[in-house]
């Protein structure tokens, strides 16, 4: 017998993906599971900086909610929490302490958490300084879905008490990412918003680049950066892109660069969302390297550049077929086990197969 599930998660943000890596995660996980059939509700704390800059008012593959304040979460989404057969908390919700002690309080079937930060989380909860979740909470989740996976799965269990630590990357929309009719415009681009520990890596691989090659294009979109960078001119700036810009953005680059954070590095089996978006719009990847890398991307699927001299050398000396083939082998990787659809069934199947004693149902994914 086949259940449709009733799922009902709180994120950062669904509605708007300015400044943040969420909403696109969440937007292909949640299609793909209301695909499969199930019933997928999203609530949302309604803050000004998304609600000035939403780009997903309406989604068609779930229900979208909005509360004010934890004590409106508590009282008129009760009975939402209180039927769904599995409910999800995703990090960096605002007040997500208060929110998750209410929904443990309300939840009546699974619950689980989904760490789309998880080096920074763990960094943040070994000097008590998490405001989305604590030490006391990871024993009340029957799954913590983790965004890194490698080594950082057995912490999880053994340092901070997860019952059972599962990894749940990122994924790709085939239908948004896909090779656009866009003309190649930049030698090298890269996405991503400000960071501090990405900056130093961005500099050294793409604005020294920049500055030794002056004939050559590059690009850099994201927001928060701060006024005071000097940007090469033959750096163009683009301050937000939103995700339905992100295909033809791809397809404008000869490359496109990863740059990873440093606590994702030093954890290891953390890929970026930009990573497979990239790979789906046939852009071959230029990326700093990191343990884990090659268990999504074997080197002749990708290259990895560790100074401004790899950069040079890859953008003068590769031939176009190396690298259109480099960006084939790439593509059909991420289209095969990348995708929103996948990671959907891979959710359903941790929470529905044999080791998920926490579903006393009978269920499984929907045909």
């Amino acid at each position: 017998m086949t259940k449709r599930l009733n799922i009902v998660f709180l994120g950062l943000s669904l509605s708007s993906s300015w400044g943040n890596g969420h909403a696109t995660t969440f937007r292909g996980l949640l299609k793909g599971l209301h695909e499969l059939g199930h019933r997928v509700t999203f609530l949302e704390r309604n803050v000004p900086w998304y609600a000035n800059h939403r780009d997903l008012r309406d989604p068609d593959f779930c229900a979208l909610r909005y509360y004010e304040t934890t004590r409106e979460l508590q009282q008129d989404c009760a009975r939402c929490l209180q039927q769904a057969d599995v409910v999800v908390v995703g990090s960096f919700v605002p007040e997500g302490r208060a929110v998750i002690d209410i929904v443990a309080a309300l939840c009546k079937g699974a619950l689980c958490f989904y760490d789309i930060d998880t080096p920074v989380t763990l960094a943040k909860l070994s000097t008590d300084e998490c405001d989305y979740l604590c030490r006391r909470q990871i024993p009340y989740f029957d799954v913590y879905f983790s965004f890194a996976g490698g080594p950082t799965l057995g912490r999880l269990a053994e340092d901070f008490g997860a019952r059972r630590a599962e990894p749940l990357y990122c994924a790709v929309d085939p239908e948004r990412h896909h090779r656009t009719a866009d003309p190649v415009g930049w030698d090298l681009g890269y996405i991503g918003t400000y960071s501090t520990d990405r900056q130093a890596a961005l500099n050294a691989l793409l604005l020294e680049p920049a500055r030794r090659m002056p004939d050559r294009r590059f690009v850099v979109a994201g927001s928060q950066y701060p006024p005071d960078i000097v940007w090469p001119e033959n750096v163009e700036r683009i301050e937000h892109l939103p995700p339905a810009d992100h295909a033809a953005f791809y397809s404008r680059q000869r490359y496109t660069l990863n740059v990873t954070r440093r606590s994702m590095i030093a954890a290891g089996w953390s890929p970026s969302v930009r990573l497979f978006e990239a790979a789906a719009c046939g852009t071959p990847i230029i990326s700093d390297r990191w343990p884990g890398l090659d268990s999504f991307f074997p080197a002749s699927a990708i290259h990895t550049a560790d100074k401004g001299d790899d950069i040079v050398d890859i953008l003068l000396r590769e031939s176009e077929r190396a690298r259109l083939a480099m960006a084939d082998r790439a593509r059909e990787l991420v289209l095969g086990a990348h995708t929103g659809a996948a990671r959907a069934r891979e959710f359903v199947s941790l929470l529905t197969g044999p080791r998920a004693a926490m579903i006393d149902l009978d269920i499984g994914t929907a045909a």
